[in-house]
């Protein structure tokens, strides 16, 4: 049925590169989850009203919400897909999570009401009307539910859109909410325990991390989250395996949107290489990775010693106690500086987040103190960073 239902509405889709296909993605799930979630909302409510259950109105308003966040879903994929201009020069792709955030909030406002009225029916219980038309309504309401799901997910893949993979774990969710009510009706038909409410407490509870998840998860990429490991490896692989590029560090992940990603990185080249020659390589390689990777990146060029085994023993030396002390840090950019009677050894050192500045400069003389003791002319000075790279 998926992919029926993109080979009809989706023109060109396996250019799923393009803006333009992109927001026919969005679209098309959008829809979908409106009616779907709209059709689910009449006839729960009405089922609800007749056999005057909480927990079933509670799981109706929860698919309105539902709907409500594809509409808010499907206009902000419809805005990310408008080109770039003068005033948004990396276009507007971050309105795709600026959406998905404004579907948080409304999860989170049905989630707080519905904890509100089975708060209600708890102190002041009522019989609920069993009906067997309605187990089988909700049955069906799972197997929609649960289609929702893979639907928005598989395509959520297919373009690696954070809404759509956020709108298939909130559809998963409302699979075990549903399952939830229909449990709390058959209870009521078979016993005399009134659980309508505790049962709709427990929907609104799930309704409410939902929409937390939904509104972290979409929090993040508008913060400034960290590179993901693999986005960090596809990209520095790619880098580092052109001819005359020995290495490569700093890579910085700027995100405005799904489809608009620059990156900044180092690129390190050995130091007797032609000038033009180097220039010519790293154009070569952000052309490429435009191309190839829809990445705009920039490329910083460092020189790198390669030949003097003199300042590579030195390097190897210094390596070696920085691993002794922390295993988990790296050095970049080191050179040296010769004198009469000093030796600068200046590098970057690369340390874990969870290093605090006591516990950095702490550190840092631990290994001054293990340079110097190498050799007492050798003094090193020493850049701290961090890894742009999420653990």
């Amino acid at each position: 049925m998926t992919d029926f239902l993109v080979k009809i509405f989706v023109k060109e889709y396996e250019k799923k590169e393009n803006p333009k296909v992109r927001t026919a993605y969005g679209m098309l799930t959008g829809v979908v989850g409106i009616i779907c979630n709209v059709l689910l909302f009449g006839t729960k409510l009405a089922i609800g009203l007749i056999i005057n259950s909480i927990s079933v109105m509670a799981d109706a308003f929860n698919n309105l919400s539902d709907a409500a966040s594809s509409l808010v879903g499907l206009v902000g994929v419809k805005l990310a897909g408008r080109p770039a201009d003068k005033e948004h020069p990396f276009g507007h792709g971050r309105f795709e999570y600026i959406a998905a955030f404004a579907v948080s909030f409304l999860i989170i406002q049905v989630g707080i009401s519905c904890f509100k009225s089975a708060f209600s029916k708890i102190l002041s219980p009522e019989t609920v009307r069993f009906q067997w038309i309605l187990v089988i309504i909700l049955c069906l309401s799972v197997l929609v539910k649960l289609w929702l799901s893979v639907f928005n997910r598989k395509l959520g893949e297919r373009i690696q859109s954070g809404v759509m993979k956020a709108t298939a774990a909130d559809a998963l969710g409302d699979v075990l909410i549903t399952s939830t009510t229909i449990i709390s009706v058959l209870i009521s038909k078979f016993t005399d325990l009134a659980i309508d409410g505790y049962m709709g407490l427990v929907v609104s509870i799930f309704v409410l991390i939902a929409g937390y998840k939904i509104a972290k998860e979409t929090l993040e990429p508008l913060l400034g989250e960290a590179v993901g490991r693999e986005t960090y490896e596809a990209i520095t692989n790619k880098v580092e395996s052109y001819e005359g590029i020995i290495g490569s560090h700093d890579l910085i992940v700027h995100n405005y949107g799904p489809t608009n990603i620059m990156a900044t990185i180092h690129a390190e080249v050995p130091n007797d290489v032609d000038l033009e020659t180097a220039h010519e390589t790293i154009d070569r390689i952000e052309r490429d990775i435009l191309r190839e990777m829809g990445i705009f990146l920039v490329i910083h060029m460092d020189p790198v010693e390669v030949n003097d085994k003199r300042v590579l023993d030195k390097k190897m030396k210094v390596t070696q106690v920085i691993k002794d002390l922390e295993p988990e840090a790296a050095i970049h950019d080191f050179r040296i500086v010769n004198g009469d009677h000093r030796i600068n050894m200046i590098f970057d050192l690369v340390v874990p987040y969870s290093y605090s500045k006591v516990s950095e400069e702490e550190l840092l003389e631990k290994i001054k103190e293990e340079i110097t003791r190498i050799d007492e002319r050798y003094q090193a000075v020493i850049t701290i960073e961090n890894s742009f790279i999420a653990d």
